[in-house]
């Protein structure tokens, strides 16, 4: 436990910090795996729609200092290349 008025003041503003973090955090893992699960049905249109949705949110987090700049594009370039993939996969087997 801390023992000055400063520390308990910080102890209060990280406790604070740590549940916007984990919202903002939480929102982008959850718009993520709604994305890879549409990716996985071959819904294109809905993966499409959460993957925009994850990365706005990813954006917003790296904005706030809340995930590294590099690890959301580490994280978005993974789920559009997938979503890519699947597009491809859909251009092709229409055009068959």
């Amino acid at each position: 436990m801390p023992n000055t008025r400063s520390a308990k003041k910080r102890l209060r503003q990280n406790e604070k910090r740590r549940l916007r973090n984990r919202w903002f955090r939480g929102r982008a893992k959850t718009f993520i795996k709604k994305s890879r699960q549409a990716i996985e049905r071959g819904d294109a249109e809905q993966a499409r729609y959460y993957a925009q949705l994850a990365v706005k949110a990813l954006d917003k987090a790296a904005a706030k200092g809340i995930l590294h700049p590099n690890n959301v594009a580490r994280r978005k370039s993974r789920l559009l290349k997938h979503l890519r993939r699947l597009e491809a996969q859909g251009a092709s087997g229409q055009a068959a």
